[in-house]
């Protein structure tokens, strides 16, 4: 593990520890360490469009919205070895929730995403991607403990939420 000192202005440093201190960070390296990796996956991500990555698709959308139902659903089956689960649910009586786990080469996952959500109706779209290394997971010290990484193989569920 290297060890490095960083010079930050007091107000920037004052931000940095309420910010820290928010997100329940138990040390400034834990935080420092997660920015670093949130900031060089979006820089891999840019700069690799055919490395491994996994994606959170979330999105809202008008259930009325002629053939929108089905026009997600042709997005979704055309690429399908993309898709790990979705999980559907009732907002209201117009608009539904969709959140789509992905799997795959980021330029194809990301491909996907604008495809869904930039159909008609849809609504508040936002993919968030782990590039490489991290798509399987870092470990933390302290509060968050734990690897998150999963080695296996995932099949493919399609969770339909419909308590409200």
């Amino acid at each position: 593990m290297q060890r490095f000192t960083i010079s930050l202005d007091d107000e920037l440093a004052d931000e940095f520890e309420r910010y820290m201190h928010r997100a329940g960070y138990a040390n400034r390296s834990e935080a420092i360490r997660d920015m670093l990796y949130i900031r060089l996956g979006q820089q891999r991500e840019q700069a690799d469009h055919q490395g491994d990555c996994m994606a959170v698709l979330s999105y809202v959308y008008d259930h009325h919205a002629r053939d929108l139902t089905e026009r997600l659903a042709r997005l979704q089956h055309a690429r399908h070895q993309l898709t790990i689960s979705t999980t559907h649910v009732h907002v209201d009586p117009l608009q539904c929730l969709e959140t789509v786990l992905l799997r795959g080469p980021a330029g194809e996952v990301r491909a996907l995403a604008n495809a869904i959500m930039a159909e008609r109706g849809v609504h508040h779209g936002q993919l968030n991607v782990v590039m490489g290394q991290d798509a399987q997971g870092h470990s933390h010290e302290a509060s968050h403990g734990g690897s998150h990484g999963h080695a296996y193989d995932h099949p493919h569920e399609h969770s339909h939420d419909h308590s409200r």
